[in-house]
Formats: structure tokens, sequence, C-alpha cells
């Protein structure tokens, strides 16, 4: 199956959500630079750009999706599936998420399973901040910033 991509415009750029038939593989930050795929988006993709526009327009909280199966560990779904439970409006230093998943001394090995999380925005990693202030986004501060500010969090 061929991966489709829709995109979703926002004030601080263009996101993408990336998937098929049997769910979304990824959504794409706007410095990802995601371009739009033509023809008509399967429903997992369509539904999931729609929950993110909504989300970006601040009249979503959470998302039900489908999400496509990826390739990760056993640690990355465990810090992934804890990122999930994280709030709409709260945050989480990785040192807190370390200590949920059972790995107190992995602080930083969460910051590496937020970097490969396929699903940013959706699967929170933007809700996981360093002890000391904003820590490291692969989408960067602004977008970063941006997101919690839209949820109500400063930094």
């Amino acid at each position: 199956m061929t991966n489709f991509t829709a995109t979703v415009e926002s004030p601080v750029g263009r996101f993408g959500v990336e998937g098929t038939e049997a769910g979304v593989t990824q959504v794409l930050l706007p410095t990802d630079r995601p371009r739009a795929s033509a023809g008509r988006a399967p429903a997992p993709v369509a539904s999931a750009a729609r929950q993110l526009a909504q989300y970006l327009a601040g009249e979503r909280r959470g998302f039900d999706l489908d999400l496509a199966e990826v390739a990760a560990t056993d640690f990355q779904r465990d810090v992934w599936a804890a990122l999930a439970e994280i709030p709409y409006g709260e945050v989480r230093t990785y040192a807190e998420v370390a200590v949920a998943v059972g790995r107190p001394l992995a602080a930083r090995a969460v910051g590496n399973a937020n970097h490969h999380n396929p699903w940013p925005v959706v699967v929170p990693c933007h809700r996981v901040v360093a002890s000391n202030g904003l820590g490291g986004y692969g989408g960067g501060d602004r977008v970063k910033r941006y997101l919690l500010s839209l949820e109500g969090v400063s930094l």
C-alpha cells in the first residue's frame, strides 16, 4: 500500500498526516515540510487530518485514530503509551516519564524515544519538558511553544 499525505495548515506552518487504509503511519511537523498527495485520502488519513485541524483550531483535546503498526522497540512503545496518558494542558518531565515506564534512570532515553515518535501531537511528545524549561522538540521550539500555548501551558 502506498502512503497518502494530507496536509493541515496552522499558524506555525503546515502539518501532514501520512497513512494508508490500514491507518496513520506518521504525523509530519512543519519542519518536515509535508506535501499533500493528489487524489482522495484513505478514510484513516482523512479522519486524522480533520481531527488534527480541529485540535489546531482549539476545538479538540484528544484524538480517536487508527494508528498503523510501526517498527519500534518495547521501550519506545512503553514511552509512547505513557505520553498518551499525559492529559491535555499538562506537562511531564523526561524524568517523570522515565519513572512512569519503570526506568527511572532513563530520562535521556525517553527523549530519544520521543524523537522517534511517529505520531507527534497525536501521541503528545510536546507535553514532555526538561526539568529546567522547555526541552527539545523535533519540530523546533516555536512549534512546541505553540502547541503548549494552545493547551494553556506557558513555560
